[in-house]
């Protein structure tokens, strides 16, 4: 990549942009700065559409005013993270202000002001770069080195809100009055603006507040969960047909043969792919994807495509390398359909959030005693969690906007609460018989088996976004055939 003349932003045009310590130019002659300042055409678009979401992303912020009546409300978008030196991390903005802007801009700050018995919504961007001090050609954010940005009328035009430059914003929430809540984390300058002001007991309320909002999903983003798992599963056949590829070189192709397609369709991966053949799939989390892939073990994928409105797929599958499970992993597999046929059974509206867990884990416990491997009865390995050995985890969670949604929310809403239409969580059970554990037959060792499917709470029961790929053994292994010719 090229190296930037600069090395930081100029905050005013009163403070000049700074030389890269070790730049090839000893500095910008007065003729240069001058040729820079013109020539250029007006790029302003005009007559924009508002996003997709802006009616649903303007009762969001019509809920939360009446949340919290009378306080000024502050949610961040985030600021870029440096991966090395002067490079940083793809941006990703924060979950609550996509969540109630649509937009994706880092640093921008959704502001909701106190006004006539509700709130006046302003979000805070930057502006287009500035010509006429060299921004935008010498400044390392600026627009000749990252793109072009809306401006505030364009960013008014598609968001629906209001639009002010957000490098005034700090000043006059150091001056503002009044009770404020505030998203912490993500940043550190709007925090400082605002040290005196807000308390961490008002702003957890707040942040528990837009988890627990994000619960049940509006039209829109169920049509998004939709795409995110249409465009995971087609991710999915692009790795069946290039196992070969994989067994060739490592799980690392099969890594980048998801992550093209998730970038062909979509932002990104909505979390690390999990690309674990053999003895890794016991690895509940295995993001190295380094290993050997062979013909006879088993992979475990577990992956998701997150939608260019951010919305995340979760979906696992484990497929025999070679297109066929031997009888152990035939099995073991088994164990697992059967254990997460009783669990998304039990997902409907009106049930406790536990329940499918309950399922799920309950027929786990009992191949787990059938195959002698725990002493029963199975009420007594239940109650004594004695099957968590292998089955590790619990088995589901919400799903949205984050991989793990609503994972700020209270307990009793969330754990303890109970299923409503519009809700997505994933249903999830696995074994896993670690290489090394002796309390277990040899043939068993080393063999992780999960199955996950993103289940929607719907009117009547539920409905499986992820029904396009194949779960049953035998479905699996003639999926796999037809892929692979």
């Amino acid at each position: 990549m090229a190296e930037e003349l600069t090395p930081e932003s100029a905050e005013s045009e009163e403070e000049p942009i700074k030389q890269r310590k070790n730049g090839l130019y000893p500095g910008v002659s007065d003729e240069l700065a001058e040729n820079m300042q013109s020539g250029w055409a007006d790029t302003e678009l005009h007559g924009l559409e508002p996003i997709a979401q802006a009616a649903e992303t303007a009762a969001r912020r019509a809920a939360l005013s009446a949340r919290f009546p009378g306080e000024r409300l502050v949610i961040p978008a985030g600021n870029l993270k440096t991966r090395s030196n002067d490079t940083e991390y793809a941006f990703r903005a924060s979950t609550e202000y996509a969540y109630l802007t649509g937009d994706q801009t880092q640093d921008g700050v959704l502001v909701l002001e106190p006004e006539n018995g509700g709130h006046k919504a302003t979000v805070y961007l930057l502006p287009r770069s500035n010509r006429e001090n060299g921004e935008f050609w010498l400044d390392g954010q600026g627009e000749l080195w990252v793109g072009r940005r809306h401006s505030l009328t364009e960013a008014e035009q598609l968001l629906g809100i209001p639009a002010e430059d957000v490098r005034e914003l700090p000043a006059a929430l150091t001056e503002a009055t009044g009770a404020v809540r505030a998203v912490r984390g993500h940043d550190a300058g709007i925090e400082a603006a605002l040290t005196d002001k807000v308390t961490a007991e008002r702003d957890e309320e707040l942040r528990v507040y837009l988890s627990e909002a994000r619960a049940v999903k509006d039209a829109f983003e169920i049509g998004e969960l939709q795409k995110a798992v249409d465009s995971t599963v087609r991710g999915f056949e692009d790795v069946v047909k290039v196992l070969d590829k994989a067994e060739a070189t490592s799980e690392r192709w099969i890594e980048g043969t998801f992550f093209l397609r998730a970038r062909v369709e979509g932002n990104d991966i909505g979390y690390g792919s999990i690309c674990a053949a053999g003895p890794h799939a016991t690895t509940l989390h295995w993001v190295r994807n380094d290993g050997d892939v062979r013909s006879g073990d088993l992979l475990l994928l577990d992956a998701g495509v997150e939608t260019h409105t951010l919305y995340t797929a979760d979906v696992t599958r484990t497929l025999p390398v070679n297109g066929r499970y031997n009888e152990i992993q035939r099995k073991i597999y088994d164990a697992v359909y059967e254990s997460q046929e009783a669990g998304i059974a039990a997902v409907r509206p009106g049930a406790k959030y536990r329940d499918f867990h309950d399922a799920s884990q309950r027929v786990l416990a009992e191949r787990l005693v059938e195959w002698g491997l725990v002493e029963g009865p199975v009420e007594r390995v239940l109650e004594l969690g004695l099957q968590r050995r292998w089955t590790l985890h619990g088995t589901g969670h919400m799903l949205g906007l984050d991989v793990h949604d609503c994972a700020a929310a209270r307990r009793e809403a969330y754990v303890d609460g109970t299923l409503e239409p519009g809700m997505c969580l994933t249903v999830e059970p696995g074994l896993y018989f670690q290489a090394d554990d002796l309390t277990v037959p040899e043939e068993y060792r080393g063999i992780g088996v999960r199955i996950e499917d993103d289940i929607l709470v719907t009117e009547d029961g539920n409905r499986n976004l992820s029904a396009g790929l194949p779960r049953q053994a035998d479905e699996v292994e003639a999926w796999m055939a037809a892929l692979k010719g």
